[in-house]
């Protein structure tokens, strides 16, 4: 099992890379309100990371940190960034389903217990990042409407 969590700690620190390089596209492209959502989406993926670090770590259990894979720099469109990181938080959902799986086959309640969190966690995650994909499709992804959304976006801060 924590060599299970140890896994999803490193994908929970890839997807806050993912979210800083989508971020970091957003930038280039004018886009900030867009960029500062991601700084603030890639702040929340540490966290979660973090929920696995101490967890382990709480457990008596070492936390083994492996290579951070290097996540897209580019995209075509501001849609086909939001179509992924869509794609990614159905992704993590799946991920975070095989070690609530694992958790009940190893019969490891504790962290079954944890995991709930993330269960419920997930689908905020996906259907915030699903209704901005929605919005860009209903405005076009080159329009006064997407820079209404831009700004829009822009409210959004890092929850203390």
């Amino acid at each position: 099992m924590v060599d299970a969590l140890n896994k999803q700690l490193n994908a929970e620190c890839y997807a806050s890379y993912l979210y800083l390089a989508m971020s970091a596209h957003f930038e280039t492209t004018n886009l900030r309100g867009f960029a500062s959502w991601m700084r603030v989406q890639s702040g929340e993926e540490t966290k979660h990371a973090m929920r696995f670090y101490n967890y382990i770590v709480d457990s008596d259990e070492r936390v083994k940190l492996a290579q951070i894979q290097q996540p897209p720099t580019e995209w075509r469109s501001a849609l086909a960034v939001l179509e992924d990181a869509y794609k990614h938080e159905k992704k993590v959902t799946s991920l975070i389903h095989e070690l609530v799986s694992l958790s009940v086959t190893e019969k490891d309640y504790t962290t079954h217990e944890m995991l709930q969190w993330f269960v419920k966690e997930q689908v905020e995650e996906e259907k915030s990042t699903n209704d901005i994909v929605q919005d860009i499709k209903r405005v076009g992804d080159v329009s006064t409407g997407l820079l209404i959304l831009d700004r829009e976006l822009a409210k959004r801060k890092v929850e203390t």
